[in-house]
């Protein structure tokens, strides 16, 4: 059944994913489409680095197994949490914020060009869309579009089937790059909130720490009013927003993203249901309207009170 609220509003839902068996989720759940792919996972039992047949050929079965159902794939995004046995990335004192991700593919770009190469390939007459993770600022961004700009024109040099589409965005996890956002937003094709990064640096919280992992709640007004913004500048122009952190697998959180005006929320594959569910209870002008009264509060959290709200209305978001 789609995920429209009883106010006919469509909500699409799409399924994070790493590996090619995970791909046959996207039937089981309904879903939309996949969209995360974090390319990274499926490498991390490699002795070495993939090479370029190899990664086409592991992109080509994913573009396979999803049909006609897009694919969002993340470059690689290492370092952190995310380890390869055959790449040391030094010590960090808090990886979470130091060497990771594109910081690395941007310093060792042979990296990057191998898998942007390898994704070109691999559509070969499908869409292609490809999103940068952990983007600080702007010219990271346009950095790392030269790089597809000049494997895009090799590839046309080379008499490569070109992808029938390109789109290419960036992840928004870094506080520093909302403040930037008009300016990103004249440069991406599509934008997607990283909500678990997002967190932990917004309230400088590290969330592998249980001492102040869940000190801060992802409905904190003060998350909710930033992402709100993203989603009202992402609308006046006119690029598509999602979400694909662990809180749009939530109904409770996701009922909140839907109520601030995310069309487009992205899970693990066993949480599609719950959210369907949870949407399909929904009148969103009137969720949106009460939610309107309480997001400029000053409280630790507005869980109590959405909670409150969707008992009294029984809505599906247990």
């Amino acid at each position: 059944m789609p995920a429209q609220t009883r106010d006919g509003v469509n909500v699409s839902l799409l399924i994070n994913g790493g590996l090619l068996i995970d791909l046959d989720h996207l039937e089981d759940t309904g879903a939309d489409g996949v969209g995360l792919l974090r390319t990274e996972v499926a490498f991390m039992l490699y002795p070495d680095f993939p090479s370029l047949a190899e990664q086409r050929e592991t992109y080509g079965g994913i573009f396979d197994a999803a049909g006609d159902k897009p694919v969002v794939f993340r470059t690689f995004d290492i370092g952190g949490d995310k380890l390869l046995p055959y790449f040391s990335g030094g010590e960090d004192e808090n990886p979470a914020m130091g060497w990771r991700a594109l910081r690395i593919t941007l310093d060792r770009p042979g990296m990057l060009c191998r898998q942007l190469r390898a994704l070109i390939e691999a559509a070969s007459g499908r869409e292609l869309r490809i999103m940068f993770p952990m983007v600080s600022e702007v010219a990271e961004f346009d950095k790392a579009r030269a790089l597809v700009d000049r494997e895009w024109a090799l590839a046309r040099g080379r008499d490569v089937t070109l992808p029938k589409a390109l789109h290419v965005g960036a992840m928004l996890e870094v506080p520093s790059f909302y403040f930037q956002l008009p300016a990103l937003l004249e440069r991406v094709d599509f934008l997607s909130v990283g909500s678990n990064d997002l967190l932990q640096f917004l309230f400088a919280s590290d969330r592998g720490n249980p001492q102040v992992g869940e000190r801060y709640d992802t409905l904190s007004p003060a998350l909710l009013r930033l992402l709100r913004d993203v989603v009202r500048m992402c609308d006046n122009a006119d690029i598509p927003v999602s979400l694909c952190g662990e809180m749009a697998g939530h109904p409770l959180e996701a009922m909140a993203l839907i109520g601030i005006g995310f069309r487009h929320l992205s899970m693990n594959a066993n949480a599609v249901g719950g959210v369907r569910l949870m949407a399909r209870s929904l009148d969103t002008g009137a969720f949106g309207d009460y939610l309107a009264t309480i997001i400029d509060a000053a409280d630790h959290s507005l869980r109590s009170k959405l909670s409150a709200f969707a008992r009294d209305r029984d809505l599906k978001v247990n």
